[in-house]
């Protein structure tokens, strides 16, 4: 259950569930930001896309959860391990949040 006025985005491709009123009305009630990519514009929403696919490749596909709460405490482990932890070399070697915190000391 997501609380409200989260102030959470949420990224999507431009399907018909998406589109529905009735559904975009439960994410503005939930105060909930809707980044719908633009039609036929894969590249609005790539970086959630490459996020989801590692998700999926280092996570969802290498082990069988037991329980959601497992999958709940695995998948918070994997987020603090890719922000925090997890190196990329497009970010000249830092982790997200490190690039993060270099990136707003400049601006």
């Amino acid at each position: 259950m997501i609380p409200d006025s989260t102030n959470l985005i949420l990224h999507s491709d431009q399907g018909w569930q998406y589109q529905h009123k009735k559904y975009q009305g439960m994410l503005e009630s939930k105060g909930i930001h809707q980044s719908m990519s633009r039609k036929g514009n894969c590249l609005d929403n790539a970086v959630m896309e490459n996020f989801f696919g590692l998700l999926k490749s280092e996570l969802l596909y290498l082990q069988d959860f037991d329980s959601l709460e497992h999958f709940k405490a695995e998948l918070i482990e994997y987020l603090d391990y890719y922000n925090n932890r997890r190196i990329k070399l497009k970010l000249k070697g830092l982790t997200p949040a490190q690039h993060r915190y270099q990136t707003l000391q400049v601006a």
